[in-house]
């Protein structure tokens, strides 16, 4: 089956598959949150991106072969509802970005910095810091050897727009810099992204549109 990217509270997870990774989609409530389960097809790992909440329903999506790691994109509560009962459940290890760990209550493992590797099996995702949204989001890149590359933008890039700055203009003006620098400048068009909340998009799609941003102020 074709991925799309579309899915909806209590439905299915999508599953997209890559020659090296299987990364499989799902949303939960009550915010529509995506959650992403990523499986090197090499040797099994699996890392989660956002145990925002449904405990039960990532359980299951991760199944029998358990999770090695999670990974949360920032601070904001709806992204780490089902963190503790996840690491509970698996005893995974925790990353968040540096300058986000503080605000989340389930301690966190291991501090990401800019440009740090998180490895699940064979396959290595690149962090990139972007502020803004909050202090420490952090954005995940998947630089596939095979083809475009995946990326990761939690809260802070989606169809249409950078991520809420909850109207203070210098933290949006912070945002959209970082997002041009370490996201749109650096990679092609064809760069899938998978967001925090609602449908994929491509930077090439996003990528008209920055200067009606910037002018718009959100």
């Amino acid at each position: 089956m074709t991925y799309s990217g579309v899915v909806k509270v209590g439905g299915p997870a999508d599953v997209h598959e890559l020659t090296d990774l299987m990364i499989s989609k799902v949303a939960v409530g009550p915010m529509n949150n995506n959650a992403y389960l990523l499986r090197c097809r090499a040797t099994g790992e699996q890392l989660l991106i956002d145990a925002a909440n449904e405990a039960g329903t990532l359980l299951r999506l991760i199944g029998e072969d358990s999770i090695a790691s999670v990974v949360t994109t920032h601070r904001h509560g709806d992204h780490w509802q089902a963190l503790g009962e996840v690491v509970a459940a698996t005893g995974a290890r925790t990353y968040a970005g540096r300058y986000d760990a503080e605000g989340i209550e389930v301690p966190t493992d291991v501090l990401v910095e800019d440009d740090d590797t998180i490895r699940v099996g064979q396959v290595a995702l690149t962090a990139r810091h972007l502020t803004g949204h909050t202090p420490g989001s952090i954005a995940l890149l998947y630089d596939d050897p095979h083809g475009a590359p995946h990326l990761f933008t939690g809260d802070c890039l989606f169809p249409g727009g950078v991520g809420n700055t909850f109207g203070d203009a210098e933290a949006f003006v912070n945002l959209l810099d970082d997002v041009e620098t370490k996201l749109f400048a650096p990679l092609p068009d064809e760069t899938w992204v998978y967001p925090g909340h609602g449908n994929d998009t491509a930077l090439g799609d996003e990528r008209p549109r920055l200067p009606e941003w910037r002018a718009r102020g959100w």
